[in-house]
């Protein structure tokens, strides 16, 4: 799903769309290395699992969005910078 999409989902349905905030649901973390990927435990509802786990034409959409900190750093600014 690319960028459009979900912003056009967070327009036309403000209150269907669920936003988590990840660190409230990382219980466990490893970095990665040479040999393998960086992992994430994350703590969800059975109805996530199940939905993931499920048909792959029923599931849900779920994404991993990241916002850098410099740019919650500008939003939270009242200088206006170029390229905004």
């Amino acid at each position: 799903m690319e960028a459009k999409k979900l912003k056009e989902f967070l327009e036309k349905f403000p209150n269907g769309v669920e936003i988590v905030l990840l660190e409230s649901v990382v219980t466990d973390s490893a970095r990665g290395s040479a040999d393998r990927p960086g992992a994430l435990k994350l703590a969800v509802s059975d109805a996530v699992v199940k939905n993931l786990r499920g048909d792959p034409a029923k599931r849900d959409a779920f994404l991993l969005v990241r916002i850098p900190r410099d740019l919650i750093e500008r939003e939270a600014s009242l200088i206006i910078l170029p390229g905004l």
